[in-house]
């Protein structure tokens, strides 16, 4: 039994050690990187690594200690797997929206940046619909 909770001790402390790693590099992403489209992938992806793991460590802990996986920590978990890609998609397309500047690193070339003249959104409707 006293294996049992020396290898669960070992396994928890190594989620928290990859959580804490993983949420610093997030972190650092966010305060290093040169424009928005690169800051937005420290904590859209690499702190919700960090964030995930740390989580699976408490549900680890109070599992051990409760003989049972804690529901309240399992849906936070699944909660912020859900809301994290979101959340980054709107602001990235809420930026492209607003043609906000970019480093000239940044890889891509997104169409909504390009300036493209020959598509416009106020174009004649085609066909014979009588609708305007």
């Amino acid at each position: 039994m006293i294996a049992l909770y020396t290898v669960m001790e070992g396994v928890i402390a190594f989620f928290l050690i990859t959580g804490s790693i993983f949420a610093l590099i997030g972190s650092l992403g966010l305060t290093r990187m040169k424009d928005f489209y690169m800051r937005l992938h420290g904590p859209s992806k690499i702190s919700t690594l960090g964030v995930g793991c740390i989580l699976l460590a408490s549900i680890a802990y109070f599992s051990l200690l409760d003989a049972g996986p804690s529901l309240q920590e399992l849906l936070i978990t699944i909660f912020l797997f859900i809301t994290a890609p979101v959340s980054a998609h709107m602001l990235s397309k809420s930026a492209l929206h607003q043609k906000l500047a970019r480093d000239p690193r940044t890889r891509g070339n997104p169409q909504e940046l390009q300036e493209d003249e020959e598509h416009s959104i106020e174009e004649a409707p085609q066909g014979d619909s009588k609708l305007p």
